[in-house]
């Protein structure tokens, strides 16, 4: 005597479905990729677009084929008898053969014209950068038309660029292993010590005024996590304006105030870092007068700066950030009495108090 199995009420077995079908129309949204913000990639994402129609095409049919066949040719109550034995089948042996092969020689075809595309690079960009990678942190340097000359250097986490127009990025690691990554770019390079890595694109006009997160997508330390960037879109001429302040800024040498006597006083100040930590916890300087803050960096192949942030936390001064072991003299403009923040703008756990008195 059989028992019957349990089955499920018929609005039970309903929900299931629901929520199966659910889950799986989840996970085709998952495999989404975002809108490319970039010539290049929109032709990355136009490659994606065409081997997934062709992956939903061979899904369709072969599932098709095989629901098919289970339905009809499933075995019959009348069934008493093996059906007739097929031993090969030589028109279908090259039809399934020839078939594949095509799909994969035009799947060949259509990817090698996006890598040629994607990896082009103009003779003549309106824009070269070079992204200069350490641990932990980004460092953009904005070159002359003549691909060498520096004419500013900017710190993450911002990097700003005019939209419309192409930009070539040269890519440099000063210890290990990064890579450069932009999810929005649908692009993703290796910066490989030794080795200079460029490549160009072109930032869509309609994401004018965008800002786009980048970071480092390779594992290269215990802060890895804090290798962070982000691209600001500004139109052509925005661009032009803001790239000009900087420059002009910083060409300019704050000048020391004067002392009673007509000479020029100065004061100095001495910060160490050791061991991914700042030797005081505090600092005191006068108000209204620059002063110079000599900041020493002893954790070798580590890096360090300082970042002043007032009460409000709008940050005021940020120093170079560079590896250690070595040593930097920041000129710090004359700041008003209060109380301030410093910290290292790659490892924020190592911050400080400024008293300006």
């Amino acid at each position: 005597m059989s028992i019957p199995r349990p089955r499920l009420p018929r609005p039970a077995r309903s929900l299931a479905a629901l929520v199966a079908l659910a889950l799986l129309l989840a996970g085709c949204a998952a495999l989404e990729p975002p809108a490319a913000v970039t010539s290049q990639g929109q032709d990355t994402r136009d490659l994606y677009d065409f081997v997934f129609i062709i992956a939903v095409v061979i899904f369709v049919l072969v599932e098709g084929l095989i629901v098919y066949a289970v339905l009809r040719y499933r075995r019959k109550p009348t069934d008493t008898e093996l059906p007739p034995q097929v031993h090969g089948n030589s028109v279908l042996e090259v039809i399934w053969t020839i078939v594949p092969t095509i799909v994969v020689l035009i799947m060949f075809v259509f990817s090698w014209q996006t890598l040629n595309q994607v990896d082009a690079v103009s003779p003549t960009p309106a824009l070269t950068v070079r992204a200069v990678a350490a641990q932990f942190q980004w460092q953009f340097d904005y070159l002359a038309p003549d691909g060498q000359t520096v004419q500013f250097t900017q710190q993450a986490p911002e990097l700003d660029l005019p939209v419309g127009v192409d930009v070539h990025v040269i890519l440099r690691s000063k210890d290990v292993i990064h890579a450069f990554y932009v999810p929005k770019f649908l692009f993703k390079r290796d910066v490989v010590p030794g080795r200079e890595n460029n490549f160009d694109f072109t930032i869509d006009p309609a994401d004018v005024n965008q800002t786009f997160r980048g970071q480092c997508a390779e594992f290269c330390g215990t802060f890895h996590s804090t290798m962070l960037f982000s691209v600001k879109a500004l139109s052509p001429a925005d661009f032009k304006t803001w790239l000009a302040q900087q420059v002009a800024t910083a060409a300019a040498s704050p000048a020391p105030a004067p002392s009673a006597a007509g000479g020029a006083t100065e004061t100095t100040l001495a910060l160490t870092a050791h061991n991914i930590a700042y030797d005081q916890a505090t600092l005191s300087a006068p108000a209204g007068q620059p002063f110079v803050l000599k900041f020493t960096n002893s954790d070798p192949g580590v890096s360090h700066n300082v970042a002043i942030t007032d009460s409000t936390g709008q940050q005021i001064f940020k120093g170079e950030i560079f590896s250690g072991p070595d040593s930097r003299s920041y000129p710090i403009p004359a700041l008003p009495a209060g109380t301030y923040t410093f910290a290292c703008s790659v490892h924020p756990q190592m911050t400080g108090k400024l008293t300006v008195h």
